[in-house]
């Protein structure tokens, strides 16, 4: 069994920042992509960014150069610095984590959520 914890969201002025967390603990064996995704009301989930095991990110048009993902191996975790935010960026955001269980099985976790708010 794998958890992920997210932690960082809130409310926040337009062009101020937030740094999401997101914490895999569990029968991990190897982590092959952490990423972070956001959902808006009345939107379908997107992809916001992810970063594969060997360190290839990618990120949505719309975040880049503002977002920046990255990832503490040795804690399995996955960070998300958000800059310059904007109104457009109020949703929940989720972590996900693609990865081989200590059993030698692929699995595919999604975190909680985390709600993120930006005024104008």
């Amino acid at each position: 069994q794998v958890q992920l914890v997210e932690s960082g969201g809130g409310l926040v002025q337009a062009g101020g920042s937030l740094k999401l967390s997101c914490a895999a603990s569990g029968s991990i064996a190897t982590i092959i992509t952490m990423g972070w995704y956001r959902e808006a009301p009345g939107k379908q989930r997107e992809l916001v960014a992810e970063l594969t095991s060997g360190g290839s990110t990618s990120y949505a048009s719309s975040v880049r150069g503002r977002f920046t993902i990255s990832r503490d191996n040795t804690k399995n975790t996955v960070y998300l610095q958000m800059n310059s935010l904007k109104p457009e960026d109020t949703a929940v955001y989720y972590c996900n984590v693609d990865l081989w269980t200590v059993r030698a099985t692929r699995y595919n976790y999604w975190g909680q959520g985390t709600q993120v708010t930006v005024s104008s």
